[in-house]
């Protein structure tokens, strides 16, 4: 700390702040980043285990996507509140608060003697994710000089992406050679080593400061994320349960967003939103965070309709349907960080649009799949699409942050989370109905062969509408501008 930093200290009887070296930045950041993507992967995890849970368990797949998507609907519950979470409470506390979560919620399922207590822990695992990633967002933006975020923000984006994408190999190479209940138990000692080495070495980032707490906001965004994401679920149950309960849920869950926006657009005037909404004010974070949305529906509706394929379809063991998805995933990691420089230095557009066109080409692919389609095409376009993703989410998400005034951070990466796990359920919910409904309407023979058939009928028609909607991301990637560095934008020691 300098002199004169020390002088004012002393003037304004505030205490000096301690100094943090580019080692303690990047120590609190692989950390984080680390444990994002234990917890982060557990979003997928669930994908491959599907078809053995129905059996063993007894349930439907429109019944077993539940652990998909009640994982993807607690975090879109509990997103929101990391805003005032973060703003609130020092780094490490908040830390321990969600790893200690994630842990519990893994012992859970580990212990689970049926699918309801399954989905409790699913549940309680998705409290302490949603807390995670807005944290390791902001934590980056308050530490990285904007002019090199594009790089760490590709580290950033193999957690996002690349740690859902790989979900379903680890699960494939775990139930070859153990049960569904190893899913959880092998991650438990990594999530317990990650919680005790973060309470030793983690470090506070930024200062804490009182922020209110508005709890007509938290019982509105409940209802309103809860609301939209449980009715989209339920859509895929409608053939069992009819049209009524997946439309009152959205009904009530798009009154409660409205009073919701009116709510905050309101507490916004004296800084006490949950959820501050001006971040959509600033200059070029609306349309990124659209496509975005849009990217994130088509992938996780893509990792949850390919193994139901791969194996109900063309008959693959667990084992090979992982094994088949891990080179995508792997590709993706891989040209993250590539891309997070190759953003610093030439912007936004030119890695979006030719992303966006590889992934709406890679669907109208897959919507000609049938029951003679060889796996070498599947593979070849499950690695195509990784590479059209990997394009995509970086940019997406360094251009939606990176014009935000540093007091929107912690609202603009949980406004970014949030968005991601609606558009992740979407997907989930909408690919799992249209192959219901696709499966339905076909006319399938008698015995395997013509289950087989169905299902591939199904999986044309999720894939088609995937691939019209990956036509609106081309769209919106023509749009993206990358940020203006706005004033007061931090330039703190690890800038390299």
């Amino acid at each position: 700390m300098t002199d004169h930093a020390i002088d004012t200290a002393q003037r304004t009887g505030s205490q000096p702040a301690p100094v943090r070296s580019a080692a303690d930045d990047r120590l609190v950041i692989g950390l984080l980043l680390v444990s994002a993507f234990v917890v982060i992967l557990n979003e997928t995890i669930m994908g491959v285990a599907l078809p053995r849970l129905m059996d063993d368990l007894d349930i439907s797949a429109a019944t077993g996507q539940w652990l998909t998507t009640g994982f993807l609907l607690t975090m879109a519950v509990v997103i929101p509140i990391t805003g005032f979470l973060i703003q609130r409470f020092n780094t490490r506390p908040v830390f321990v608060w969600a790893m200690s979560l994630f842990s519990a919620g893994t012992l859970i399922a580990l212990l689970a003697p049926g699918f309801s207590v399954l989905l409790i822990g699913r549940i309680v695992q998705a409290s302490g994710t949603a807390i995670m990633m807005p944290l390791l967002m902001t934590t980056v933006l308050t530490l990285i000089d904007p002019a090199h975020r594009g790089r760490v923000m590709g580290n950033i984006s193999i957690v996002i992406s690349v740690a859902p994408a790989v979900g379903p190999t680890i699960s494939g190479l775990i139930l070859n050679a153990f049960s569904w209940r190893w899913l959880f138990g092998f991650v438990l000692p990594i999530a317990v080593a990650a919680l005790i080495l973060g309470m030793v070495k983690v470090r506070n980032v930024g200062t804490p400061r009182k922020a209110p707490l508005d709890v007509a906001s938290v019982i509105l965004s409940a209802f309103a994320f809860g609301g939209i994401v449980y009715g989209l679920s339920s859509i895929g149950e409608i053939a069992t349960t009819g049209p009524v309960m997946p439309v009152t849920a959205l009904v009530i869950g798009a009154v409660a967003l409205a009073l919701f926006i009116i709510r905050q657009t309101r507490l916004q005037r004296s800084d006490s939103a949950l959820l501050d909404l001006r971040t959509f004010q600033t200059k070029g974070f609306t349309v990124p965070i659209i496509g975005m949305g849009l990217s994130f529906l088509v992938m996780l509706g893509t990792l949850i309709l390919l193994p139901i394929y791969l194996e109900r379809v063309l008959g693959l063991e667990v084992l090979s349907v992982g094994l088949l998805l891990l080179p995508g995933g792997l590709l993706m990691g891989l040209l993250s960080p590539i891309v997070g420089r190759i953003y610093d230095r030439r912007g936004p557009r030119v890695l979006l649009i030719p992303g966006a066109v590889i992934i709406a080409v890679v669907l109208f692919a897959l919507s000609t799949v049938g029951t003679d389609t060889s796996v070498w095409f599947v593979l070849a376009a499950h690695v195509v699409l990784s590479i059209g993703l990997a394009l995509s989410f970086t940019p997406l998400f360094t251009a939606a942050l990176g014009g935000l005034p540093p007091k929107l951070y912690s609202h603009g990466s949980a406004v970014l989370g949030t968005a991601q796990q609606l558009a992740g359920a979407a997907g989930t919910a909408l690919f799992i109905t249209l192959l219901t409904i696709g499966a339905a309407t076909a006319t399938a023979g008698s015995g395997a062969d013509g289950l087989a058939e169905a299902t591939a009928s199904g999986v044309r028609t999720a894939f088609l509408v995937g691939g019209i909607i990956s036509l609106f991301t081309i769209l919106a990637a023509c749009f993206v501008r990358k940020p203006v560095v706005p004033e007061g934008a931090p330039t703190p020691p690890m800038a390299h």
